[in-house]
This record gives C-alpha cells, structure tokens and sequence, in this order.
C-alpha cells in the first residue's frame, strides 16, 4: 500500500543498519517492501543509520526518488539501542515491526508474524530449525538457556532482530545502553504477553560466526544487567542483603573460630593472615548491606513516581436500571 497517502499508518516499520553487518539495500528492500505490501495495512518504513554509512546512505537517497522512506542518520555510532529508540521517536504507527538490514528470516514469513500480534502485545520470530554450524547453534542454545534461567521468561531466539510489538509498548518500556536483545524480557517484566512463533531461517543466515572474546564477556555482563533488573530493580535490599550478609556471615565464623583456637588452643593471632581475611569479610558485608539499604530508602522516596504494574482492562458494572 502507498504510504504517502494521507491515510493513517497502521505499521511502523524500522530497519536498523549498525556495524554488525548488512546486506545490498534496494534488493532487500523490495523484498521487505512486497511482503509487507501483502499484508493490506498502510505503512511506513523507516531506516536508521546508526553512524557514517555513505554507501548505504546513497542507495537509500536512490530509493527516496521513489518510494516513501524515512531515513535516519545519527551522528556517530551509539549502538542499535539508540538507533531504535530514534526510529520509535519518528514513528506514527500503532503496532511496529523491527527488522534487520540483513536477511535473517525468509521475508515471506513476515505477515504471520504481524497477523500474530492479534492476540499479544508483542510476537519474537523464533528461527526453526536452526541451520547455523554447530557452534552457532550451541552458542545461542547456551545465551538463551542463561537468559530463561535468568528470567521467567521463556525465550528460545533472543538474537533474532524480528519482532512484531504494539505501541503501547514503545511508550511505557525504556530501553537504553546494550539492552535491545532483552527488550522482550523488559516488556514481559511489566505485564505484557510476548510470545514466539516459529518462522523459516534464511538461508543467507546459515553460516558460521565467531565473535570476539570481548563481545562474550559483554553478553555475560548483559545478562547479570537484566538479571539484576529484572529480580532486584525494586527490591534492591534482596540483591545485596544476600550477597553481604553471606560475606559478613563467612567473616564472623571465621573470625570466632579463630578467638576461640586464641582462648581454648593457645594458639596465637597476631601472625595469623586469615584475622586479617575474617575482619576484611565482615567490614565488606557491612558495607554491601548499607548499599542495599540506601536502595531501598531511594525506592521508597520515589515509590510514587514508580509504576510497577500495567493495567490490562478495567471491565465496569452495567448501568443499574432506574427503579420506576
């Protein structure tokens, strides 16, 4: 459907290009472009370019000549998550579809996905069966097993880039930093139903990735992020209770077993590095559990400003009948 109609925009679409990777624009768009068209809704689609992509610019300028393109240029790169956040902010659509500037899942899969926002809030394309190598494939079996763990959300695909979501959702969920993979799980923390529906994997998304140790090592700290976002945001006394009572509980075992081989062994302290160790324990989870309680004392003082639930629908009695 033409989107520059001066009809309303039902579907915001939003393709992110970024360092990651992306493959020839005018072909991909046509395909995301017929099988949109398909769907009958009226739409727009909006590309943002997260730093200097002067060939990708270019062919997008080829585009705009004729065909309605919103582009987006930031001026340097901030990552994906700030790119979303500047598609969301230019986007007039009351559901959005996010898709990657690189083939990930057979295009023709994409109306289900957008038919199967009917009955949620927010729809994650889950690629099955996987044709990555075997590498591949244990590499995103292990990230998603840490991040169900991690959360109550199950989620078999966190790192495919398509995702069907309602606007009332880009309203009420902030997304910032690194946390783009775990919007999902961000959204489910307040109320919304996600689901996942299995889609066809492309066949140029078949082929072996090897990432650096360092992007490892920030996959890891993500998780431990949305972890502690997820179980302890409002409840931060629990996180750090735990961790320092259990240092300050080690410390003082440590510490009274000591005294007592002092008191009842004659056995001397003053040379002796586990005093030092037990003394270090103790102060340590002291400390810890003074930072959680100055979390929770900042909680409580904006507990007002805090919305920690989603109201889903407020269902009123008939009108009672006037009695004559």
């Amino acid at each position: 459907m033409n989107t520059a109609t001066t009809e309303k925009i039902e579907l915001s679409v939003i393709i992110p290009v970024t360092e990651q990777r992306y493959d020839p624009v005018s072909a991909l768009y046509h395909e995301y472009k017929r099988v949109i068209e398909s769907t009958g809704k009226n739409f727009e689609i909006i590309y943002v370019l997260d730093g200097d992509y002067p060939e990708v610019l270019k062919e997008l300028n080829q585009l705009q000549e004729t065909n309605s393109i919103t582009i987006i240029t930031l001026a340097k790169w901030f990552g994906e998550t700030t790119a979303l956040n500047a598609g969301f902010a230019q986007a007039t659509g009351d559901t959005f579809l996010t898709l990657p500037a690189y083939q990930q899942i057979e295009v023709d899969e994409i109306p289900a996905i957008i038919k199967s926002l009917e009955n949620c809030d927010m729809v994650l394309a889950n690629r099955s069966p996987r044709g990555d190598s075997i590498i591949n494939r244990m590499q995103a079996r292990l990230f998603n097993f840490l991040l169900r763990f991690s959360t109550d959300l199950q989620i078999n695909d966190a790192g495919c880039s398509v995702r069907a979501f309602t606007r009332k959702i880009v309203e009420n969920v902030q997304l910032y930093g690194d946390l783009h993979r775990f919007f999902p799980v961000i959204a489910h923390q307040q109320g919304y139903r996600i689901i996942e529906t299995n889609v066809a994997q492309a066949k140029q998304d078949k082929h072996r990735r090897i990432y650096s140790p360092g992007l490892y090592v920030r996959r890891l700290l993500d998780l431990l992020t949305i972890f502690f976002l997820v179980k302890f945001t409002k409840k931060p006394l629990r996180f750090f209770g735990l961790v320092g009572t259990t240092l300050f509980a080690s410390g003082l075992f440590i510490t009274l077993f000591l005294v007592a081989q002092r008191l009842f062994f004659d056995m001397a302290l003053g040379d002796r590095p586990a005093l030092i160790l037990s003394s270090l324990l103790v102060v340590l989870g002291v400390q810890i559990i003074a930072i959680g309680l100055i979390g929770e004392i900042i909680i409580f003082t904006h507990a007002k400003k805090l919305k920690e639930y989603k109201i889903d629908k407020i269902i009123h009695s008939p009108a009672t009948p006037a009695i004559s």
